[in-house]
C-alpha cells in the first residue's frame, strides 16, 4: 500500500545575501588638524631699589670731658674705691659658678598630666594597677590589674591592657589590647628589644608571655602549674640576657623564695625552666644583716633590681626588710630539700646590706654610677646604698605611710621618684641641700595608693604612674626635672664616695 520513493535535491538561492552585498559601502573619517602655537614673554625692563637709615647721632658720655663738669661724682669714688676693689679680688678667688652655663631659653616648670588611662570594666570590679611597663619604643604602655590588699589567696579574674599613645585616635577609656587572666597581675615587663612581647608575673605563681602582634591566641609561653613553678605570689619579673647573642631569658621571683630563670620553648608555647635560685635564713652572709630571720624556710622575695653595669649582679629585696647582693654565676648549693624541681637550686647571696624595719618594696639600680642604689619599703624612707658598704649613705623621708616604687630618672643623674601610700608622686634632687621633695605630684586619687612608676624609656619626659583607684595616669615632666645640670655627675661620684660610720 505504501512504498519508499526518492526523490531529487531542490536548491533555492538566497536573494536576501545578494541584496545585502549590493549595497554594502565603506566609511572613514579624520580630525582636522590640531593647530599649535608658542609664546614667550620677557621683562624689558629691570629696577632696583634701596634704602638706608640715617646716622643717628646719639649721645655719649665722652670720656675725654673734664671728670669736674660731674659735681659730687669725685667724692663718691673716692669713697667706694677701697670697697669695689676688696669684692673684686674677692670674685677673683671664688670658683662658686665655675662650669655655670646660661640657658638663655625659658624652661617650661609644670608638670601636666597628658592622659588619665582607665579600663571600664576593671573598675566597676574595684581592681587596681598593680604593674605598668612601656615598650622599647616608648609608644605602647601595658598595665596589669589586680590588688595589692587582699591579703587572702584570691582566685578573681583580672586583665592586662595596652595604649597605643602614638595613635591618633586614642581613647583613654577604651584600651587596644584587653588580655583576660584567671588570677590578678601582680607584675609585668616589655621585651627589650621586641616592641609587641612583654612578660607577667600572676597571684597563682604562674608566669606567662604575651606577643600582641598576633591576631588569634596572644599567649606566647606560659609556665603552667608544674612541680618548677612558683607556688606563691610572683611580685617581680624581668628580661636578662641568654647564652646566646641577642637571646633574652625571662626571670622571675616570688614570695616563695625563688628566683628562676626560664627559656621560651615557642615550638611548645611553655616557659622550660633554665636555672633557678633559692634564698634559706641559714645561707644569708653576714656581712650587714644584725641577726639571721627566724620562723621561715625561706626568704621571700619582693623586688629584684639588675645591675645595668655587671650582667652577673643583682639585687633582691625581701620580705623581712632585707637587701641582698647576689650573683647569677654562683655555684653554691641552695640548702633546701628537693621539691620536684628540673633543676638544682642555687644560692646566689654574697652581701646583705643593713636591715630595714619592714618589707622591701622596690628596689633600682642608678644608671649614672655603677655603684649606687636606692631602695623603698613600710618604714616610709628611700635609702641611697653603695654596694660597698653595708649602711645606708643617706636616708630620705619620703612619706609617714608605705612607699611602694621608686625609679632613678634616665636623664638626671641625681634624681629620682617614688610612690606613696597618699597617691603622691615624690621627686628629689640629691643636688640641693634640702632633704626635702623638689617636686610633690598630687595625683587627685582621694588619698589611695600609687603602687607603681616607670620613666619612658624613649620620651623621657614622660611618666607613668599606676594606682589604686584602677587609673594610669601619664604624667609630662617638666624641663626642670629631666635636662642635666653642670657637674651632676662629680656630684654623684662625690656622694659614691662617701664612707659611712
Amino acid at each position: 500500500m505504501f512504498t519508499d520513493e526518492t526523490l531529487d535535491l531542490i536548491g533555492a538561492e538566497s536573494t536576501w545575501r545578494k541584496s545585502h552585498q549590493q549595497t554594502q559601502e565603506s566609511r572613514s573619517c579624520q580630525t582636522l588638524p590640531v593647530h599649535t602655537a608658542e609664546a614667550e614673554t620677557q621683562a624689558k625692563d629691570v629696577l632696583e631699589n634701596s634704602t638706608q637709615t640715617q646716622d643717628q647721632i646719639s649721645q655719649t658720655l665722652s670720656l675725654d670731658r673734664d671728670i669736674s663738669d660731674f659735681p659730687g661724682l669725685v667724692e663718691f669714688l673716692r669713697r667706694v674705691e677701697d670697697v669695689v676693689i676688696r669684692e673684686l679680688v674677692k670674685n677673683s678667688k671664688s670658683h662658686a659658678f665655675d662650669g655655670f652655663e646660661v640657658n638663655w631659653e625659658d624652661q617650661n616648670d609644670s608638670v601636666s598630666c597628658m592622659y588619665r588611662l582607665q579600663h571600664v570594666d576593671a573598675q566597676e570590679r574595684g581592681l587596681q594597677v598593680t604593674s605598668v611597663s612601656w615598650n622599647c619604643t616608648g609608644s605602647v604602655i601595658a598595665c596589669g590589674f589586680g590588688r595589692m590588699d587582699d591579703g587572702d589567696w584570691s582566685n578573681e579574674k583580672a586583665s592586662v591592657c595596652t595604649w597605643n599613645l602614638d595613635r591618633q585616635n586614642l581613647n583613654p577609656m577604651r584600651p587596644d589590647v584587653i588580655i583576660d587572666v584567671p588570677t590578678p597581675i601582680m607584675c609585668l615587663c616589655f621585651h627589650p628589644v621586641r616592641p609587641s612581647v612583654f612578660a607577667g608575673g600572676l597571684y597563682s605563681g604562674e608566669v606567662l608571655v604575651w606577643d600582641s602582634s598576633r591576631s588569634q591566641d596572644l599567649i606566647l609561653a606560659q609556665t603552667g602549674m608544674s612541680a618548677d613553678t612558683h607556688r606563691e605570689p610572683v611580685y617581680q619579673v624581668n628580661w636578662v640576657p641568654g647564652a646566646r647573642r641577642g637571646e633574652f631569658v625571662v626571670l622571675s621571683a616570688g614570695s616563695g623564695g625563688r628566683v628562676l630563670l626560664w627559656t621560651i620553648d615557642g615550638a611548645e608555647a611553655k616557659l622550660t625552666l633554665s636555672s633557678g635560685y633559692a634564698f634559706v635564713p641559714q645561707q644569708m652572709p653576714q656581712c650587714g644583716a644584725a641577726s639571721k630571720p627566724r620562723g621561715s624556710t625561706t626568704i621571700g622575695v619582693t623586688s629584684v633590681a639588675l645591675s645595668p653595669w655587671d650582667l652577673d649582679t643583682f639585687l633582691v629585696g625581701s620580705e623581712g626588710g632585707l637587701v641582698l647582693k647576689c650573683s647569677f654565676s654562683s655555684g653554691t648549693v641552695a640548702a633546701v630539700p628537693p621539691d620536684g624541681e628540673s633543676v638544682t637550686l642555687r644560692n646566689p647571696m654574697q652581701f646583705s646590706f643593713s636591715p630595714r624595719g619592714g618589707p622591701i618594696h622596690s628596689v633600682h639600680f642608678s644608671p649614672f654610677h655603677r655603684n649606687l642604689f636606692v631602695s623603698v619599703g613600710t618604714d616610709g624612707l628611700a635609702h641611697l646604698h653603695s654596694v660597698l658598704q653595708p649602711h645606708p649613705l643617706l636616708s630620705i623621708r619620703v612619706s609617714d605611710s608605705y612607699v611602694f616604687w621608686v625609679r632613678w630618672s634616665p636623664t638626671r643623674p641625681l634624681v629620682f621618684a617614688a610612690v606613696t601610700g597618699q597617691g603622691l608622686v615624690q621627686m628629689f634632687d640629691l643636688g640641693r641641700r634640702s632633704l626635702r621633695p623638689t617636686s610633690t605630684i598630687d595625683q587627685n586619687t582621694g588619698g589611695q595608693p600609687a603602687y607603681c612608676l616607670e620613666f619612658n624609656p624613649k620620651h623621657t619626659n614622660l611618666m607613668a604612674v599606676g594606682n589604686a583607684d584602677g587609673s594610669v595616669n601619664i604624667w609630662q615632666l617638666s624641663a626642670e626635672l629631666t635636662e642635666q645640670g653642670a657637674k651632676e655627675t662629680a656630684v654623684l661620684e662625690q656622694l659614691a664616695n662617701e664612707v659611712t660610720d
